[in-house]
């Protein structure tokens, strides 16, 4: 069965509702956002970071997943199906997905500030000030903020490596170390890149779909089982 790698970013879960920084024109309310997603930020002004992530996850539990992530979750009838996302939200998983691995994070996990190992599933969408990990330091959101290190990049390496067929969707391959991992596909795996706007075309053997996530998968699904 052939492995198919799928590289999803935040245009994958825009046409299930969820805003992006760029939809939010880089501010929330009047911060930047690496005001309320950064270690700076959480050690400054925790009340501010906590209600960010608290209204970021009270809209994830508001939406679905959109017909591309439906999609994305059939191909696995016909593909050896991997999942490499920028998303923090769970969209993939709910639409079905098995093989899910999230770079930056996600949104309905917290974990210890004092162990980054001691990690958890968060009941319900609110993370408060006191809220503790068992060796008794503050919880906080289980997101790779900016200016930290992405520890799952090196799990996504011999993933790339392997795909017989590599997808890009909703990503402009801006953010390092994401964007770097075209560098470990080999030269003649053929690329699919599904964005109604792409900006990436730089690499041979790519085949736009100007499309949204859910008629790009649909029309992805039909190219490679045909």
């Amino acid at each position: 069965m052939k492995h198919l790698v799928i590289l999803t970013g935040a245009g994958m879960s825009a046409e299930s509702g969820l805003k992006t920084f760029r939809d939010m024109g880089g501010l929330w309310e009047e911060y930047d956002v690496t005001e309320v997603a950064s270690p700076v930020a959480w050690e400054n002004n925790r009340a501010l970071v906590l209600r960010f992530y608290n209204e970021r996850r009270k809209q994830l539990y508001e939406v679905e997943p959109n017909k591309g992530h439906l999609g994305l979750a059939e191909l696995e009838k016909y593909f050896k199906v991997q999942i490499i996302t920028q998303n923090v939200d769970d969209l993939h998983e709910r639409a079905g997905s098995t093989n899910v691995l999230h770079l930056h994070g996600e949104l309905k996990k917290v974990r210890s500030t004092l162990d980054p190992s001691l990690v958890y599933e968060l009941e319900g969408w609110e993370l408060k000030e006191g809220d503790l990990c068992e060796k008794g330091s503050q919880l906080r959101p289980h997101i790779v903020w900016f200016g930290e290190s992405v520890p799952a990049i090196d799990e996504a390496v011999p993933i790339v490596q392997k795909a017989d067929v590599f997808v890009i969707i909703g990503t402009s391959l801006n953010v390092y170390p994401a964007a770097g991992l075209l560098n470990y596909l080999p030269a003649e795996v053929p690329v699919y890149l599904i964005d109604p706007k792409p900006a990436f075309t730089s690499r041979p053997n790519v085949k736009v779909i100007e499309k949204g996530a859910g008629e790009g998968v649909r029309e992805l699904k039909k190219i490679v089982t045909e």
